[in-house]
C-alpha cells in the first residue's frame, strides 16, 4: 500500500523557516516522482515544488523559487521541503503526492495535481504577520 505521511507544520513568523517531511512506503522510492502541493481556505490545491527521485529533476512554482528547497533521501525514502522566509499567503494545508516517474515528470506533477495518483495527509503552515 502506497503511504505518504507529511510532517513538520507549524505556527511561524513572516520571515521565519520550516521544514516539511514526507515519509514515503510501499512503493519503489527510487522510481517515483514526489510533490508537494498546498491548499489554502477557499483556494484551488497548487503545486508547490516536486521532485523525480531518480533523475533528481526538480520544478518548482514561481511563488517558491529561491525561497523553498526540495530535496529527498532515498535511502530514507524520505523528502523534504525547506521553506525560508516564508510570507503569509504561505499559510496552507501542505501535502505530499506521489505517482511513478514514468506516469508523471516533476514539471507535469507541478502543473498538473489533477493527475497525481497517491496522496497522503496534510500538514497545516499558518505564518503569521
Amino acid at each position: 500500500e502506497v503511504q505518504l505521511q507529511a510532517s513538520g507544520g507549524g505556527l511561524v513568523q513572516a520571515g521565519g523557516s520550516l521544514r516539511l517531511s514526507c515519509a514515503a512506503s510501499g512503493f519503489s522510492f527510487d522510481d517515483y516522482t514526489i510533490g508537494w502541493f498546498r491548499q489554502a481556505p477557499g483556494k484551488e490545491r497548487e503545486g508547490v515544488s516536486c521532485i523525480s527521485n531518480r533523475r533528481g529533476r526538480t520544478w518548482y512554482a514561481d511563488s517558491a523559487k529561491g525561497r523553498f528547497t526540495i530535496s529527498s533521501d532515498n535511502a530514507k525514502t524520505m523528502v523534504y521541503l525547506q521553506m525560508n522566509n516564508l510570507k503569509p499567503e504561505d499559510t496552507a494545508v501542505y501535502y505530499c503526492a506521489g505517482s511513478p516517474s514514468t506516469y508523471l515528470s516533476a514539471l507535469t506533477m507541478g502543473i498538473m495535481p489533477s493527475a497525481v495518483l497517491n496522496w497522503g495527509k496534510g500538514t497545516l503552515v499558518t505564518v503569521s504577520s
